[in-house]
């Protein structure tokens, strides 16, 4: 049997079917005439025909053209939503692959859980930053590459429960300090000693420094981050600089900083430099960077904040890209949706109750050049953290030295300086919610650098 070559589809209708056509029955047989698209008048409705069939209309024309675009529209949404879907997840695994495991210090803390604090009250976070100067992975124009690295920079962050204000606290890299004993990169074990701070990480790497910082203050570690010189760049290349005041000109090729005296804002490299130099500007003294990194940071933490970063894509991602690619973090971080969580979860802290401060300190009794702690002012300060019981901070007095001097004064407010010598309360400051026994000198976020 063949199909007939007499019945093709109708041009007018491109639903109906191109393929065979049936059978058509053979003359004078009786099977009454050939059907062609309408049944012959007054005939009576056929199986599966309407007297509304759609097939045809009531003036017996050809039927019009069916209107598909719907469906065409549907499919280009669903392509247009795949390649958004597949945009993102490309976007998201980029940033996710960023983030650098610390895997090699959960392991060694792990041995040590049974002496290490326990953790402090439900929802409060403990954070370990510490900025790495290492002159690996890119860092190599600060200097040669011996294969070692030090804590250029520590500061340890306490999240309040509730989230309604952070405090940072920095600590000094040439603070003498009681580093129990631990496992150096190379395998061999160092004995317990009281030395200078950033030893601790030059020679056994951030689990030693983590037990460092836990034995001195009682307050458990719940998370660290590592950062190096590249990954600051970015940050802050990410926002488009942040402004500073610099009183008076620095010419420093150790910092690679050349800048004019004034209000200017600072972009990755003269960043980096601003916030590094010690002898070229101020007293020359870690302290007055440490005040000064503090300030810069709080003006950091500002621009981030603002509408201007968080809800504008084009700025948001340079900024996610630049903060994971450079960090190195454990494990409970180490991926976008963990660090994401932690943002959120601290962009509703006000910047007047985003903190800066250093540990309480004054020179080595041993040697001028060196730290040593404060008491008890500082076992004050760490067990208030620990109990996630609010500190307040105000600006530490103006060191007397007309323009010259660096706006980061090294003098001690006041009433810091009377909290840190007795017990008592020093409140003629306003502390954060809740009250706060303690004022110590230090900065907030919402206080611009050039102030």
């Amino acid at each position: 049997m063949t199909n007939s070559p007499e019945n093709p589809s109708d041009p007018e209708n491109p639903d109906e079917g191109t393929g065979p056509t049936p059978q058509q029955p053979a003359p004078g047989t009786g099977a009454g005439p050939e059907r062609t698209g309408a049944e012959p008048e007054g005939a009576e409705p056929g199986p599966g025909k309407t007297d509304a069939d759609p097939g045809e209309t009531s003036q017996g024309r050809p039927p019009r053209r069916r209107r598909r675009w719907p469906r065409w529209a549907a499919l280009g949404v669903a392509v247009v939503l795949l390649a958004l879907a597949g945009t993102g997840y490309v976007l998201y695994s980029k940033l996710n692959g960023n983030i650098r495991t610390d895997i090699n210090t959960q392991a060694e803390l792990e041995k040590y859980e049974a002496e290490r604090p326990k953790g402090g009250p439900t929802d409060a976070e403990n954070i370990l930053l510490i900025g790495s100067d290492t002159r690996g992975d890119g860092n190599g124009a600060y200097g040669a590459d011996n294969g070692t690295q030090r804590s250029d920079t520590a500061i340890l962050l306490h999240l309040a429960a509730g989230r309604h204000r952070a405090t940072a606290v920095s600590i000094p890299r040439d603070l003498m300090v009681k580093v129990p004993s631990c496992t150096r990169s190379d395998g061999k074990r160092m004995p317990a000693q009281t030395t200078q701070f950033n030893w601790a990480f030059q020679f056994a790497g951030a689990a030693c420094t983590i037990r460092t910082v836990e034995r001195m203050t009682g307050i458990r570690i719940d998370h660290h981050m590592i950062i190096d010189f590249v990954g600051f760049k970015k940050v802050v290349d990410a926002v488009h600089g942040v402004e500073v005041c610099v009183p008076r000109p620095i010419h420093d090729r150790e910092a690679r900083l050349d800048l004019p005296a004034g209000r200017q804002t600072l972009h990755g490299e003269d960043a980096l430099g601003f916030v590094r130099v010690r002898k070229s500007l101020g007293n020359g003294s870690d302290t007055q960077r440490m005040e000064r990194q503090q300030q810069f940071l709080g003006a950091l933490v500002k621009k981030v904040q603002s509408n201007g970063v968080l809800l504008n894509p084009a700025r948001l991602y340079p900024l996610l890209d630049a903060a994971t690619s450079s960090l190195t973090t454990d494990k409970g971080l180490a991926s976008l949706t963990g660090l994401y969580e932690l943002v959120r979860s601290m962009r509703s802290i006000p910047a007047d109750h985003v903190q800066f401060m250093t540990v309480p300190r004054r020179e080595y009794r041993y040697d001028a050049n060196r730290d040593e702690l404060v008491q008890p002012s500082a076992d004050r300060l760490f067990r208030r953290l620990a109990k996630d019981q609010p500190v307040s901070v105000e600006p530490p007095r103006r060191t007397a030295g007309g323009p010259d001097s660096d706006p980061s004064g090294d003098t001690p407010s006041p009433n810091a300086s009377h909290a840190a010598s007795s017990g008592e309360k020093a409140g003629s400051s306003p502390s954060p919610p809740g009250g706060s026994g303690l004022t110590f000198p230090g900065t907030t976020a919402d206080r611009g650098i050039c102030e």
